[in-house]
């Protein structure tokens, strides 16, 4: 697999949603985070669109969320997160092990990812991820192993409010397993919304 033509590709990807600003329907709006869904061309399920402010700048925040030196520490829905492989400076191979949630009707499910992260012009900084096979890290009877379709974060600077920037994020996970689609579109929304406001809290350890 040719992973550096495949992050790129997927960076356009994930760019391509966010610039996407049609057929979004609102979930959900709570902690001043809003989320919102359309059908994912990728799967059969939702692709999920989260959108809130974070008190910093896209130099800290997207190294705060990706990097596993610090999610790890902040990010309550994980278990582990783990970097496999860096390919080069800017992509990389995760596994990511999450805790059971949804109130323990979703069990616990682990990832494996490639990363990319891409800068743009206006200080606008992306994370984009999506999963791979990985013959060095085979599915493990712990856990159902997922697959996230194409996913990431965009974060970009605001000029009017210094020190503050606007964060994106899309997913749109395949959980594996038996799931009652109810349970999904009721339990992401608020994995989202907990993304988010965790960053905000996490983030100002930093300072």
């Amino acid at each position: 697999m040719d992973y550096h033509q495949s992050a790129e590709e997927l960076a356009q990807k994930i760019w391509s949603y966010n610039q996407d600003v049609s057929g979004w329907t609102v979930a959900k709006n709570s902690r001043n985070v809003t989320v919102s869904w359309k059908p994912s061309g990728e799967y059969r399920g939702k692709l999920y669109r989260a959108e809130g402010i974070v008190e910093d700048t896209p130099d800290n925040i997207i190294p705060f969320m990706y990097l596993p030196e610090y999610r790890i520490r902040w990010d309550k829905a994980l278990k582990s997160y783990t970097l496999l492989e860096r390919i080069d400076e800017n992509t990389a191979i995760c596994h990511t092990v999450t805790h059971s949630y949804g109130m323990g009707l979703i069990s616990s499910r682990d990832f494996v990812d490639l990363i990319r992260v891409k800068r743009y012009e206006e200080g606008i900084i992306t994370t984009n991820s999506v999963s791979v096979d990985y013959a060095q890290c085979p599915p493990s009877p712990a856990h159902i192993r997922g697959h996230n379709n194409p996913c990431g974060y965009v974060c970009t600077p605001l000029p009017k409010s210094p020190g503050h920037s606007k964060l994106v994020v899309f997913i749109q996970p395949d959980l594996g397993g038996i799931l009652p689609q109810s349970i999904v579109e009721s339990a992401l929304p608020n994995n989202l919304i907990n993304l988010i406001n965790d960053t905000r809290t996490g983030i100002k350890t930093l300072s």
